[in-house]
């Protein structure tokens, strides 16, 4: 009898919690739509306004510069993004970018190959990710503060492998790659795309996606569920030091040298363009999509301004302005939901 009146109270418990999820799954993707068209509306507004403003601006020349500008970007904030909704923060991607870049061409210039150098590259990236992951759940550091860590070696390391001076004569497979394209389409810009699609489908459609937002949401009710978040982080975090790799080999691809004190600000515009796409930094909510009309948003942004002769630091100025304003949005509709 026991038996028998346990098993319809376990049936009904698991029935209501999948009705939980299910419904909690449905507000995640209301909000997710919500967020990205208003990310979108925001950026057809600012594509119209710069074209009324410039007769430059739609030019396929410009077109194709601005996807060339978003594009390392926009590989960051992939990365960026799995860290951000696990409540997690990369800092380290921008001096992951240079590390990787003359790593790379260190290695292609002294083995005479690009598929080896790229391979080193992206060892790179990928160990220096995975060391974030240990440093954040073994010793338990702080996210800030494991990756600001691994940021300064990284930096120095670069510094350190090229004695602070760029490296040159790179294969021309690689520097043709990295500013070719197809129509205004730059091949690095395809690429970026690519890696978009695959990691959104990645975030969206498997278990490991599921289990990042779940970790994000409460991690203590993720692990209390079975979820091994140890694994999670290091899984995110080595994903975010894998794409910031692929970046550093586009931007050296792009600039047809490795530079090892360039783009160190690169982590803030990856961040600010996921948080612009509606991820939260309180972890749990995000999308790649999101993440990329954030980038590219921005990147409309200092190309549009660029082209009405606005200084520089006008344009830093509106980045935080931006920022500030998506969280703050965010932080209000959290207290409103409350």
């Amino acid at each position: 009898m026991t038996q028998g009146t346990a098993l319809p109270t376990d049936t009904m418990a698991k029935r209501s919690e999948m009705e939980v999820t299910e419904s909690l799954g449905r507000r995640e993707r209301i909000r997710a739509v919500v967020n990205s068209s208003l990310v979108g509306a925001a950026l057809v507004a600012l594509v119209v306004l710069f074209s009324l403003l410039s007769p430059y601006f739609l030019s396929e020349s410009n077109i194709f510069r601005v996807l060339e500008q978003v594009s390392v970007v926009a590989v960051l904030a992939v990365g960026q993004a799995f860290v951000i909704i696990t409540g997690g923060i990369d800092l380290s991607e921008a001096a992951l970018v240079p590390l990787v870049g003359v790593i790379s061409a260190l290695v292609m210039n002294s083995q005479h190959s690009i598929v080896v150098g790229v391979a080193a590259g992206l060892a790179v990236g990928a160990g220096v990710g995975l060391l974030n992951g240990f440093l954040v759940t073994v010793p338990k550091l702080p996210p800030f503060i494991a990756t600001l860590a691994t940021f300064s070696a990284a930096d120095g390391t670069a510094l350190l492998a090229t004695g602070g001076q760029p490296v040159f004569n790179l294969p021309s497979g690689f520097t043709n790659f990295g500013q070719g394209g197809l129509s205004v389409f730059p091949y690095m810009a395809i690429v970026a795309i690519a890696i978009a699609v695959l990691f959104q489908f990645i975030l969206a459609r498997t278990t490991f996606g599921r289990h990042v937002y779940a970790m994000g949401s409460n991690p203590v009710a993720a692990r209390l569920a079975g979820l091994h978040n140890a694994r999670i982080s290091l899984m995110v975090y080595s994903i975010s030091g894998l794409l910031s790799g692929i970046g550093g080999m586009l931007l050296t691809a792009f600039v047809s040298t490795a530079q090892p004190a360039v783009a160190l600000n690169s982590e803030l515009d990856a961040i600010a363009a996921v948080v612009i796409g509606g991820a939260s930094l309180f972890g749990g909510e995000g999308t790649i999509w999101g993440a990329m009309l954030g980038a590219l948003l921005l990147a409309v942004l200092n190309n549009g301004t660029e082209l009405l002769g606005i200084s520089t630091y006008v344009q830093t100025v509106l980045l935080g302005v931006v920022v500030a304003v998506a969280v703050a949005v965010d932080n209000v509709r959290r207290k409103a939901e409350a």
